[in-house]
């Protein structure tokens, strides 16, 4: 059994992701750095993404190559500050999936470390 299937699949994911861009969409600082009009396309992305990297399918692979997330964030400015927003809507898409306590540290270590990497300013 994969962690991914672990933490309910698909369903839990959706879940996680649909709150931080609940958050994403109304926080001023990030917002910018989404230029589609829609998030729709940035969730489906992230969602398959998250799918992938826990042990779900790997349709993001498929239909988008090598994740490569430091050069496809490189055209915007992650600082320290737009870190912690984007924890900040992360923690809350965690709170709403209702992981067990030890689920819940493990997705967010590897958040955390995720984040960490990202920051180029």
């Amino acid at each position: 059994m994969t962690f991914y299937d672990e933490i309910g699949g698909a369903e839990t994911i959706r879940t996680i992701v649909a709150t931080f861009y609940a958050g994403v969409a109304q926080d001023e600082l990030l917002r910018p750095m989404y230029p589609e009009e829609d998030l729709g396309p940035a969730e489906e992305r992230f969602f398959g993404f998250l799918c992938q990297y826990w042990g779900g399918p790997t349709t993001y692979s498929e239909q988008r190559g090598h994740p490569r997330l430091r050069m496809r964030h490189a055209p915007f400015a992650v600082t320290h500050e737009a870190k912690e927003h984007w924890l900040t809507h992360f923690r809350e898409g965690l709170d709403a999936a209702k992981l067990t306590p030890e689920q819940d540290a493990e997705f967010w270590a590897y958040v955390v470390r995720a984040a960490d990497f990202m920051v180029n300013a």
